[in-house]
């Protein structure tokens, strides 16, 4: 998730990021409506409005999963809807099906359709004059009438059974029941991918008629959508992708076995030269066969600069997380949660045994996949 999104901060234990694209749908709203003729800040108003609309229905199904007893780990925004992690793949299992499923697909229309009516209802009875079903439905011309229109189209929207749309994930549900869910996942995301260049092929094609502004309205909706659609498919996709993977790597097939470590007592300018002749940027900080911390070569250099001359033990950092050799990469990636943690030492027997560090992770992940693959063609001569 934390691929091109933007961290909104933590909101009652969640992790909320918005995508980027999401962001860039704000300035295209700002100057399309100067573009118009129209004030621009109306046109940010109307993305706050979609914001609020994706915010509302996205805690409608939050509150549905807490309801079901699933812990949200973090999700992730986008104009069609909120992609969900979870803390543990059994809790994202049991989202992904049965009632828990349908439960959670009900309630994001049914929040956007309730919120919809009770905004109509106060403008019917405020200002009777609106109309409401005047075109264009949406229009930063009229804010109002437009976060009625908003919620309506959302839900209607994830009613359509393309994945990852709400009716979409009760079809992957579907296909779980005698394909797994990995293998379903991926099959449904294919569809979603495949029905999101559709809506933009037919969103183009409408370009060609005549212009009127209906059509011009509908057309600039369906590229939306459908790329929305297109880009929340791929993500879901690759995130079950990276879920099997790494739920299948353990700690000591990509640990570093041969490492530099320090100790409490070494002085800065001794670590300092230690790692002028090591590769790493983080060392395991060892008292005898213990381990009692970590520092990294910038937090050396800077304490250097700062304090001159000391002992490691007063700058090494006592919060970090130890991995067993045997721990899934899965495993510790959902322990690690939010961190920032750049060195995860793996001990066995209070020992160290190796180090993985995030610096190395890539390079080690794309050697493990060669040599499985190796291994696998090797496995089928024999």
């Amino acid at each position: 998730m934390r691929a091109w999104s933007l961290p909104l901060g933590r909101w009652f234990g969640v992790h909320l990021r918005i995508h980027y694209f999401f962001l860039l749908l704000l300035f295209f709203c700002a100057v399309s409506t100067n573009l118009a003729g129209v004030s621009g800040w109306r046109g940010v108003m109307l993305w706050v409005l979609l914001l609020g609309t994706v915010l509302g229905r996205e805690a409608a199904r939050a509150v549905t999963a807490a309801y079901h007893g699933l812990a949200v780990r973090s999700i992730l925004l986008l104009p069609i809807g909120g992609l969900f992690s979870y803390a543990s793949p059994e809790m994202a299992e049991q989202a992904n099906s049965g009632t828990t499923q349908l439960a959670m697909t009900v309630a994001g229309p049914l929040s956007n359709l309730l919120f919809a009516a009770v905004v109509a209802a106060l403008i019917a009875g405020a200002s009777a004059q609106v109309p409401i079903a005047t075109m264009p439905l949406i229009t930063p011309s009229h804010l109002m009438r437009s976060l009625v229109w908003l919620n309506v189209v959302l839900a209607a929207l994830n009613l359509i059974p393309a994945y990852p749309l709400d009716a979409g994930r009760l079809m992957r549900s579907a296909f779980a029941k005698t394909k797994g869910m990995a293998q379903a996942t991926r099959a449904v995301s294919g569809i979603g991918q495949m029905a999101g260049i559709a809506a933009v092929v037919v969103g183009l094609a409408l370009l060609a008629l005549p212009n009127t502004h209906v059509a011009a309205s509908l057309s600039s909706w369906l590229i939306m959508g459908g790329f929305f659609i297109f880009i929340g498919a791929q993500l879901e996709d690759q995130g079950v992708l990276f879920q099997s993977v790494v739920e299948t790597v353990r700690m000591k097939d990509v640990m570093l076995t041969d490492f530099d470590t320090l100790s409490p007592s070494d002085t800065f300018s001794d670590a300092l030269y230690k790692a002028i002749h090591s590769l790493q940027d983080d060392f395991p900080v060892v008292r005898g066969p213990n381990l009692v911390g970590v520092v990294s070569r910038q937090g050396i250099v800077q304490a250097l600069r700062n304090e001159g001359n000391g002992y490691i033990q007063s700058i090494m950092s006592r919060a970090f997380q130890v991995a067993q050799p045997d721990d899934s990469l899965g495993a510790l990636i959902r322990r690690i949660g939010s961190g920032r943690l750049s060195l995860i030492p793996v001990a066995e027997s209070g020992r160290v045994v190796g180090i993985v560090t995030w610096q190395n992770l890539s390079s080690s992940m794309g050697l493990l996949a060669e040599y499985r693959r190796l291994e696998r063609g090797g496995d089928e001569r024999e």
